[in-house]
């Protein structure tokens, strides 16, 4: 399953996006999205899990949590 996670601290990286869901099965992707212009986040990505029942615990318990001092938006993609 493909998530999309918004509101993302702009110093945010794509491996601590991946340990965040790594919390709750194997993570096939993280990848926060960069701009081509300035190479700073633009403040979402996106997480690919193999498991659609893990993926969506995911999303239950993520979604609206505190992560990296922001509170995110988790929702499939």
């Amino acid at each position: 399953m493909n998530i999309f996670i918004a509101r993302l601290n702009f110093s945010t990286t794509s491996d601590s996006l991946r340990e965040l869901f790594e919390e709750f099965g194997e993570v096939s992707s993280a990848n926060v999205i960069m701009d081509k212009n300035t190479g700073k986040s633009k403040g979402y990505g996106f997480v690919e899990m193999s498991d659609d029942g893990e993926a969506q615990r995911a999303i239950d318990e993520l979604d609206q949590c505190e992560f990296d001092e922001r509170t995110i938006v988790v929702k499939k993609a």
